[in-house]
């Protein structure tokens, strides 16, 4: 990835013409475009700073170049996450890269599953570590920023970020068993970041800054949509400075310098006139109009699929200018990685376009040999209508490769999503389902060519009664 940078920058970021030449309906449209090519940029740099808001690591949160570790799969009383995987156990680390590298210390999982994917300050993945690309782990890699000209050490790999924000998402694969948990609990504790100046010396990491004015009871998109769209602007440019787009975005950022959004330099909503400035005030609400209606528009263009009710993409991790799709998924799975590694589909309705009710029976038929599969592993998770885990008598949220299922004679493999029990033959099958309405996902974890090349179909889920 080529950066945008420096003298170029400015540049490229002069304004096309006078400010003041700008009708208020050009002023609106370039406002939606900034405000959608900007929305990555924003919401990632905004969970960064709601997710190390803390004095020491706890749970998913932990102060910037600390390790935060998730020791559980939430309960299905919990409400702090929706959409949340039983598969696997999180270790991440914030870091910024703009003063010096970083070492990162990852564990030897000893072919268990582990995937780290390395984020830029613009949700896409320029690095990952792990199973399918570096092998069982047990390796030290360097995190450098763009502009980087030091000497590697002996021994490491590099990773040069094109941002100064760079986020660390690792997972590792938990059976959830209390066993299984104490030997991931293991591999969490050996993922480490340190300094390079620090780097084969000891290193204590400092306290984490808390700021007291960060509002950490709504979730990111709320705060993002409460945002002044002079305030979101505003954000958007001084982010660009350490974070700066790419050579591809050139034409965007000249169109945002019709508007005073220039990289590293104060956003005046005043200085554009009273007309343009009320036209803008309407810009938030219409750009996330349309960042949320791309699951549908999106499936005209191929970056979405839709069918037999279930939904998913292959345009994750890499975006290049399709601006909506990135602020589609930064808005709805920030922190997502390439189809590659990850391929996950939704369904809210079955087969036949009707929405999932516990009031009905239902089963997902597998032809022989079309049992899902990954290079990885497979999970089908049920939720409820809120994205929520559903409690039930098995304490069962998803059938994933980890399970033995009972096969049809002819080899054939039947789920069945129901309220009610289907029957001791068939409870290894079973996915307990809510009375009301509730949904499913259905996650691959390096998933095989034949998906990613859509030879494999997902089949439809059918009402039973």
């Amino acid at each position: 990835m080529v950066l945008l940078a420096g003298a170029e920058a400015e540049a490229a970021a002069k304004p096309a013409g006078a400010k003041s030449a700008l009708t208020s309906r050009t002023a609106f449209d370039l406002g939606v475009e900034a405000y959608v090519f900007g929305y990555p940029l924003v919401a990632l740099d905004l969970t960064r700073r709601l997710m190390c808001n803390v004095q020491e690591p706890a749970g998913l949160r932990a102060p910037m170049g600390q390790f935060a570790r998730v020791r559980a799969f939430p309960p299905a009383s919990n409400r702090d996450v929706t959409f949340p995987n039983a598969d696997t156990l999180y270790a991440g680390v914030w870091l910024d890269v703009a003063r010096e590298p970083w070492v990162l210390e990852l564990p030897l999982a000893k072919e268990r599953y582990t995937q780290f994917a390395m984020l830029d300050g613009w949700n896409t993945v320029f690095g990952v570590c792990g199973a399918r690309t570096t092998g069982d782990g047990g390796q030290k890699y360097l995190l450098t920023g763009p502009e980087w000209k030091g000497k590697l050490p002996a021994g490491m790999k590099a990773y040069r970020s094109p941002t100064s924000i760079v986020w660390v998402l690792g997972r590792i694969h938990c059976t959830g068993t209390p066993e299984d948990y104490r030997t991931v609990y293991a591999l969490q504790d050996q993922c480490r970041a340190v300094p390079l100046s620090s780097h084969g010396q000891p290193y204590t990491p400092p306290l984490g800054q808390i700021d007291p004015r960060l509002d950490v009871l709504k979730t990111v998109n709320e705060q993002i949509s409460l945002l002044s769209v002079g305030a979101y602007f505003n954000q958007l440019a001084l982010l660009m400075k350490e974070n700066p787009p790419t050579r591809g975005d050139v034409p965007m950022i000249k169109k945002m310098a019709r508007l005073g959004i220039v990289p590293g330099q104060a956003f005046d909503l005043g200085s554009l006139g009273p007309d343009v400035a009320q036209a803008l005030q309407h810009v938030p609400q219409s750009a996330l109009a349309q960042i949320m209606g791309w699951f549908k528009e999106g499936a005209r263009s191929g970056d979405w699929v839709s069918q037999d009710g279930w939904t998913w993409t292959l345009k994750t991790g890499a975006y290049g200018t399709d601006y909506t799709q990135r602020a589609l998924v930064a808005a709805t799975g920030l922190g997502a990685n390439g189809p590659e590694d990850m391929v996950q589909a939704a369904s809210t309705v079955d087969g036949a376009g009707q929405p999932y009710s516990g009031n009905f029976r239902y089963t997902m038929h597998f032809a022989p040999g079309q049992a899902p599969s990954a290079n990885g592993f497979w999970s089908l998770t049920l939720y409820d209508s809120e994205g929520f885990l559903v409690s039930n008598p098995l304490g069962r949220h998803t059938l994933s490769s980890r399970d033995s299922f009972s096969f049809n004679p002819d080899n054939s493999l039947d789920f069945y999503i129901q309220k009610h029990p289907p029957g001791a033959d068939r409870e290894a099958n079973w996915l307990p389902a809510p009375e009301g309405r509730f949904m499913l996902m259905l996650r691959f974890y390096w998933p095989k060519e034949s998906l990613l090349k859509r030879a494999w179909k997902i089949p439809p889920v059918k009402r039973a009664d």
